[in-house]
């Protein structure tokens, strides 16, 4: 079939003009409608699922004596774990004394910071914590007292159950400030828990 001159120049212009269509799409970072609705591509085979939060731990906490107490059981794995206690002084200025002050205190000011285990629950290392010390002079006494900066303090312990069954947290602390004085200290106060299979719960205050 003959294509008359005029037909062709048409058909010419009108190809020029979808190319000069589809360029401008292209260069504005568009595509082509039948791409615009393809769907993302599908993740690989045997790529790893988006990870979920982990669990938190049993915890429980109370007050007393001018300190919030609280205490949770994390990284339990094959009957071990670790016993976190955090204690922070309920009013502003207040410090608490070091894990390594004799159980007496210095002269008989100050009182350490202290967690143990018993029952079911055994220690297996030293009580830690996540604060530097530093000295203080109260008057009347001749030697330094080692204080924890003013402010909550994180202490850890390692512990593993020896069997499934009751177990008691006793803690002691003193707070006190250099302006104030200090609070009535608090000595192997208990806390209640029980190993289960699952790992340790705390008892229902």
């Amino acid at each position: 079939m003959n294509v008359s001159p005029q037909a062709g120049r048409a058909r010419k212009a009108r190809i020029a003009a979808a190319l000069l269509s589809l360029g401008a799409l292209t260069a504005c970072g568009g595509q082509p409608a039948a791409d615009a609705g393809a769907a993302a591509p599908a993740a690989p085979a045997g790529a790893p699922a988006s990870a979920s939060p982990p669990t938190p731990g049993p915890r429980t906490s109370f007050s007393e004596k001018g300190v919030t107490v609280t205490l949770s059981v994390s990284d339990w794995q094959a009957s071990k774990g670790t016993l976190t206690a955090v204690f922070a002084p309920e009013e502003k200025g207040f410090h608490l004394y070091s894990t390594d002050l004799p159980a007496d205190g210095i002269e008989g000011v100050g009182r350490p910071t202290a967690v143990s285990v018993t029952g079911a629950l055994k220690a297996e290392g030293r009580l830690t914590a996540a604060a530097k010390v530093r000295s203080i002079t109260v008057p009347g006494v001749g030697a330094p007292v080692p204080v924890y900066p003013d402010g909550p303090v994180t202490t850890t312990l390692p512990v593993r159950a020896d069997a499934n069954g009751e177990a008691t947290v006793l803690l002691g602390y003193a707070s006190c400030s250099e302006r104030e004085g200090c609070t009535i200290p608090v000595s192997d106060r208990p806390v209640r828990l029980r190993v289960t299979p699952d790992g340790p719960v705390f008892d229902a205050r």
